[in-house]
């Protein structure tokens, strides 16, 4: 009976979050500005690259001059960097609210950097790490869901890197052209969930 129910269990569909071609739902979180930020503000953008990111994990430290320099390179040509902090603060309190703030001046981002407080979106989007990658493209007034996963091959030297797949999807796209590699596995800190 334990099998059983074992095997029906895993043959159950399991939603874990979107997937490629996925319609994104519109979301409203506070940016470091205290404004409400919503994915519709979006609307005149060819799309967006959506980071879940935080301020403590050492991935997300090595990545975030790349995470700037994503968004200095594509933000003109219609895909700006949008950040989430989607962390517990009650677990990492160098998560906070507050915290954000400091880290987007100290690091002078030209992003917007929002708190998933409730942590919704972040499981919407079925978020593991940080920092965790979600290329997404306008298709009409929607947002789709292009590319998940890492930034590139390589967190801790940016000098070695041999795939940078956050590129390589948004030019794809720029082009036109299908994104050659979809789905990599996002490295980098496990997100500090609330226990709901």
């Amino acid at each position: 009976l334990f099998l059983a129910l074992v095997v029906l269990g895993a043959a159950a569909p399991i939603k874990n979050g979107y997937n490629i071609g996925d319609t994104v739902a519109d979301f409203k979180l506070k940016n470091v500005d205290q404004k409400m930020v919503s994915l519709s503000d979006y609307k005149s953008a060819k799309g967006v690259i959506l980071i879940f990111d935080c301020n403590t994990c050492p991935y997300s430290k090595a990545y975030n001059s790349r995470i700037i320099e994503l968004h200095a390179k594509y933000a003109t040509l219609g895909y700006p960097v949008v950040a989430i902090n989607p962390n517990d603060p009650a677990q990492s309190a160098g998560d906070s609210f507050e915290r954000n703030v400091e880290q987007a001046r100290r690091k002078g981002y030209t992003f917007a950097y929002l708190t998933d407080e409730p942590q919704d979106v972040t499981r919407a989007f079925g978020a593991t790490n940080t920092p965790h990658v979600f290329v997404l493209q306008r298709v009409g007034n929607d947002f789709k869901v292009a590319y998940i996963g890492a930034i590139d091959d390589n967190a801790r030297d940016q000098s070695a890197v041999k795939n940078k797949y956050v590129e390589t999807a948004v030019d794809a796209l720029l082009q036109g052209k299908p994104v050659p590699t979809v789905k990599t596995k996002a490295i980098g800190c496990s997100i500090k969930l609330k226990n709901v």
